[in-house]
């Protein structure tokens, strides 16, 4: 029952369902991934970001 919490990208509400109510938009998680020290794929995520 973790990350239960959701955000709509479009209109910036924060929702339990997959869906918006408000706009009909799919939602996405609200919460950050978890960090590792030990990430392998950490430099390509970074460059990807700010590229």
């Amino acid at each position: 029952m973790r990350f239960q919490l959701r955000k709509c990208t479009r209109c910036n509400q924060y929702t339990l369902k997959e869906k918006c109510s408000r706009c009909d938009e799919q939602t996405i998680s609200a919460h950050p991934a978890k960090f590792s020290p030990d990430d392998k794929y950490m430099r390509y995520r970074l460059a990807e970001r700010y590229n």
